[in-house]
């Protein structure tokens, strides 16, 4: 078992506190109303997180309980006061272990930082806090967040909270199995290939990758290059995705690419008719995305017909472009922002020792890169974006699987085949995220349902870029048709 195993059997049955099966929107309006106390709520979040995350190894670098209670406390003396931070007040969150936080350890989910403590906050980090989050640890993380399976030398593997023995996706799968255990009420990931989209979907909740430049990023040494690992709200509902995303966007200055609409317009009410939206189904592209055996056929019978129930017309249609094309605009764009990010840490040897191959990989794929290399890359991907642009013009929304695979071996690194055709990179298995995250679309993963061994699976709503409000409003009216996240608990949590 290379990735450490969890240091407890999940119990039979384990009951859970009304204040912890609460949605945030339905704890946040509860603790403003003074119904429940923020003690009371951290009090109930601390008991079920001490039952429940030794198996599931989902928070790490979790603080000392008095502390928590203190500042707790000091929520409820400000609302005694008639003082109320924002949607977050009082609310246990853990950050994700790639965003800094102040006086808390974050370790990237790499030995090199095992006891790093910074002395800032991220700015998505600092608007949690000032929204009124406490902050009970973080959630784990791969490695500098590479790979779609949450497992790392400092804390080690995440695990289902469906299947034990599975994954619970990632990079972002700390946060998803947070949710999905109940060991949050709300969460925060980021994304670069579909790391806050795999994870939902494997642990069946929700997750969306906002626009590029929705959610400003803050500290990050290269702004003008780094448009693809992007931050966003997870939640076990679509409104409480929408009411994070209001607090985590905004313009910031120091963000040069950021986008200056008006957050609030995300905490308002998602009901629309969506009757006649035409939709695009581009399952496998033709059989190009190798997929395992159920995946589309699920989706199919779940998630499409969910859809048709709610008045949208589905088609299969594809954009005008090679997938394989796609493919390698990928590569290089991968190479350039993953592997320049780690480029410090490979030249020096003593911290290049400590790199997870996939590290490597990505560091030497781009020192192999010429500058010509990189700007066929970037030409290659504004045709993409073209051609994505004119499929819009024809369909309001598209639908993708959000994985190839249904939740893996824990204790694998990653899918090394698919239903007989070999993966040639630690990413190929999660290809079908990568036209979005290129394109700089919103996109909103929502659960599907399971397969006949118990495995949830998601499908990704694809929305125009800078359409977020509408991909969310989009997922809503799925939801409403469709709960798969408030009717399908983790087998082993009683109702």
């Amino acid at each position: 078992m290379p990735h450490g195993a969890p240091s407890l059997l999940a119990p039979a049955s384990v009951p859970i506190d009304p204040i912890v099966r609460l949605s945030a929107g339905e704890l946040a309006s509860a603790i403003r109303r003074k119904e429940v106390s923020c003690v009371d709520t951290m009090s109930a979040y601390l008991d079920h997180i001490a039952r429940v995350n030794g198996a599931v190894n989902a928070i790490v670098a979790l603080r000392e309980r008095d502390a928590l209670l203190a500042e707790a406390a000091e929520r409820d003396a400000e609302l005694a006061r008639g003082e109320y931070r924002g949607w977050l007040h009082g609310i246990p969150q853990a950050p994700k272990d790639l965003a800094m936080t102040k006086g808390l350890r974050t370790t990237f989910g790499s030995p090199i930082f095992r006891d790093n403590v910074p002395d800032v906050d991220s700015l998505v980090v600092a608007r949690m806090r000032a929204a009124g989050a406490i902050f009970v640890g973080k959630t784990n993380s791969p490695e500098f967040g590479l790979g779609s399976h949450t497992f790392n030398e400092v804390y080690g593997v995440t695990r289902n909270p469906y299947d034990l023995t599975k994954t619970a996706g990632g990079s972002s799968g700390g946060s998803a199995a947070a949710l999905a255990a109940r060991l949050l009420p709300v969460a925060d990931g980021s994304d670069f290939g579909g790391s806050l989209r795999n994870p939902a979907a494997f642990c069946n909740v929700y997750g969306m990758r906002p626009s590029q430049g929705r959610v400003p990023r803050w500290p990050s040494a290269d702004v003008f290059v780094q448009q693809f690992g992007i931050e966003g709200p997870m939640g076990r509902t679509v409104s409480d995705v929408a009411q994070l995303l209001a607090i985590q966007a905004g313009f910031d200055a120091r963000d040069p690419l950021g986008l200056d609409d008006d957050p609030a317009v995300f905490a308002q009410p998602l009901d629309v008719d969506l009757r006649g939206k035409r939709v695009a189904w581009v399952g496998d592209w033709n059989g190009y995305l190798a997929t395992e055996p159920g995946v589309l056929s699920l989706i199919e019978s779940s998630g499409l017909a969910t859809l048709r129930e709610i008045g949208c017309d589905v088609d299969a249609a594809l954009p005008a472009f090679a997938p394989e094309r796609i493919w390698q605009i990928w590569l290089a764009h991968r190479h350039l922002a993953a592997g320049g990010g780690l480029l410090a840490h490979y030249r020096d040897p003593a911290r290049r020792a400590l790199l997870k191959p996939e590290a490597i990989y990505e560091v030497e794929g781009l020192l192999a890169m010429s500058g010509p290399d990189v700007f066929d890359g970037s030409v290659e991907r504004s045709a993409w974006y073209h051609a994505l642009s004119s499929f819009f013009e024809r369909y309001d929304f598209i639908v993708a699987p959000t994985a190839q695979v249904f939740p893996f071996d824990a204790d694998a690194r990653w899918p090394k085949e698919i239903a007989g055709r070999a993966m040639d990179t630690y990413h190929r298995w999660m290809e079908t995220v990568v036209p979005w995250t290129l394109a700089g679309c919103p996109v909103v993963n929502v659960p599907v349902g399971f397969n006949d061994a118990g495995l949830p699976m998601g499908m990704q709503l694809i929305g125009r870029p800078r359409a977020d409000l509408a991909v969310l409003q989009l997922a809503h009216g799925y939801e409403k048709a469709r709960d798969w996240v408030g009717t399908r608990l983790p087998g082993w949590v009683a109702a």
